[in-house]
């Protein structure tokens, strides 16, 4: 059985939205709930989604383990798996580490760009790496089953993260800096270390993480999944889009600015060019994965390697998860 899943979205969720995925054949999506809220923000954020459980419960229901996905492909729907963008909503307190599996959180940030309690952002001049504090979250993540999640973390962070965790960890969306050398890309030695790790990369179809941007060419697109499987072997890459549809171009500033800076950070964007930007036209939306498919079909992958980056990798890694 394949599967087809899409590690990371954020998107302005909308019946719309949801039925674009499921046209994409999508069982699984894990979105994220939150990037910058405390504890009783993410609360906030659980009710949303309650609603838009009720009332487009023919197209997604809430996951939360693998068997959850088998049961999406069965009855034709999406399995909505919650992530946090930061880890804000512990706040700092560990308790609520197991508080927030409870409500659905199965992915979290040890980071945003910046310095958290736990770890260090990419943004930052220096990487001291996983602090005390996040030395005992992770123990704990690993303890309920939240998989760590170093996307938008420094190096030495990543490296650590990877180290001291039991479990194997992910990097939801991101891509190799061998392709494009943005700030939140990955470098070999991270991409090599999470591979014998166990650990998962989805690969981002973001603008900013992409060669060329909006420009990006689809075969460059799979040239680079045809290296990164070089370095990191067959079954440790997937796909975690990083789609953003629909969002204003208010919610990337809020993105990037928190409530913690006054001066604009424009972040991998410019002051020309501040808000969200363009996919390219071969992804403009999780439909695109079609056009991946045919992508890595053309420059030589075997049929079964191509699910195995389109899903079946993810599967296998939410079988651990709990």
């Amino acid at each position: 059985m394949n599967y087809r899943i899409d590690n990371l979205q954020y998107c302005n969720w909308s019946r719309e939205i949801f039925e674009i995925n499921r046209a994409a054949g999508l069982d699984a999506v894990h979105v994220t709930v939150v990037y910058h809220e405390d504890y009783d923000e993410f609360l906030t954020r659980v009710k949303e989604w309650d609603e838009l459980f009720k009332n487009n419960s023919d197209l997604i229901f809430l996951g939360k383990s693998h068997e959850d996905i088998l049961k999406a492909q069965k009855e034709n729907k999406t399995a909505i798996f919650f992530g946090f963008q930061n880890c804000s909503p512990i706040e700092d307190d560990i308790k609520l580490v197991e508080k927030v599996h409870q409500l659905g959180c199965r992915f979290m940030q040890l980071t945003y760009n910046n310095q958290s309690l736990l770890a260090t952002g990419c943004y930052e001049k220096k990487d001291s790496g996983v602090t005390n504090f996040g030395r005992e979250v992770i123990k704990e993540m690993n303890k309920v089953g939240i998989v760590i999640d170093m996307s938008h973390s420094a190096e030495q962070s990543t490296l650590d993260a990877i180290d001291l965790s039991e479990k194997p960890i992910a990097i939801t969306h991101a891509n190799p800096s061998f392709w494009h050398d943005a700030k939140r890309n990955k470098s070999n030695v991270v991409l090599k270390k999470l591979s014998e790790s166990g650990g998962m990369l989805g690969l981002s179809l973001y603008a900013h993480h992409l060669k060329d941007s909006t420009n990006c060419t689809l075969d460059s697109f799979c040239e680079m999944v045809a290296k990164t499987v070089e370095v990191m072997g067959s079954k440790n890459v997937g796909i975690g889009s990083d789609l953003c549809l629909n969002q204003p171009d208010s919610v990337v500033e809020w993105m990037r600015n928190g409530t913690w800076a006054k001066a604009k950070n424009f972040g991998e964007g410019s002051k020309d060019k501040p808000g969200f930007p363009d996919q390219p036209e071969w992804f403009t939306d999780a439909r695109g994965f079609k056009n991946i498919e045919q992508g890595l079909k053309k420059i030589g992958f075997n049929t079964e390697e191509v699910n195995n980056i389109l899903g079946n990798n993810w599967y296998n890694f939410y079988k651990d998860i709990n």
